[in-house]
């Protein structure tokens, strides 16, 4: 059973990718990952593929990882029994609640302090990220040297305890379709990194990086994010208004301005004030 969980992430993994895409406005690989998700359907045994098709038309996360004895994605309690199955693999598990498929997985954690009820409401993109995570000057010359830093970034200032793991999924990632997209943006990302809420940082590089962009155009403004499994739509959202917004050269140019990691966090604030919400 193993072996169709795996596949089932496989495909749902592509399915979001695809959905990435689209929210990139960027079709151009949008009929060959369409082929492959039907092909990895049809290898799926007629059952699963059937439930796989039931749970995918109400949404694309159709398996979701067990986190601290619940689901993921709706957060249902799972009775300590079911977790164990979970574990074992031997049987699918649905959630009682969402009816997903659950799954087991050593992720990176967010250890960060959680925010205090008491602290002023943040907006926009404020929300997401903060100016310790922000690279005015990036020193890497290639897309690992740019993630392995961002990533670093994040570990030093309290996200993740795990950088290791988590620049290997990131690499993973990049290895299934770049994240590259025109105007010389990148937005490597990390799914289903639990215990937090989705979080942004950010680097400049004014060499530029070979990232595998269309037309071999280098890449300048690299935005890399982690995402919770549950808040994976809105992250489509999030990809959505940062791409409308640095379409645009005005603000592209506003942020590799930018000298000091305050100033580029401020930069970023401005530019999506209206586009991310």
């Amino acid at each position: 059973m193993r072996s169709i969980v795996n596949h089932l992430i496989q495909l749902q993994e592509l399915t979001l990718i695809r959905d990435e895409h689209r929210a990139l406005s960027e079709g151009e690989h949008l009929d060959r990952l369409s082929d492959s998700i039907d092909e990895l359907t049809r290898k799926l045994p007629a059952q699963m593929r059937g439930v796989y098709n039931r749970l995918q038309k109400r949404d694309h996360i159709v398996a979701a990882p067990v986190n601290e004895d619940a689901c993921s994605m709706c957060g249902m309690k799972i009775p300590i029994s079911q977790v164990q199955a979970v574990r074992k693999g031997e049987i699918i598990q649905n959630c009682p609640s969402c009816a997903r498929v659950l799954y087991w997985t050593e992720v990176p954690r967010w250890t960060g302090d959680a925010p205090s009820r008491l602290a002023p409401r943040k907006n926009g993109i404020q929300r997401f990220s903060h100016s310790s995570l922000m690279i005015p000057e990036l020193q890497a010359t290639t897309r690992e040297e740019a993630i392995a830093e961002l990533v670093g970034t994040m570990a030093e200032n309290g996200f993740t305890e795990e950088r290791e793991k988590l620049f290997s999924l990131a690499l993973d990632r990049e290895a299934i379709l770049s994240t590259a997209v025109d105007c010389n943006l990148a937005y490597p990302h990390v799914r289903g990194v639990e215990g937090g809420a989705l979080t942004l940082a950010m680097g400049i590089s004014h060499k530029g990086i070979a990232w595998g962009a269309p037309n071999d155009e280098l890449t300048h403004i690299i935005f890399f994010f982690v995402i919770p499994t549950a808040v994976s739509a809105f992250y489509l959202k999030l990809l959505a208004g940062l791409t409308e917004t640095f379409m645009k050269e005005e603000p592209r140019q506003a942020l590799m301005d930018c000298k000091e990691p305050l100033e580029l966090w401020k930069a970023l604030s401005k530019a999506t004030r209206y586009t991310v919400r």
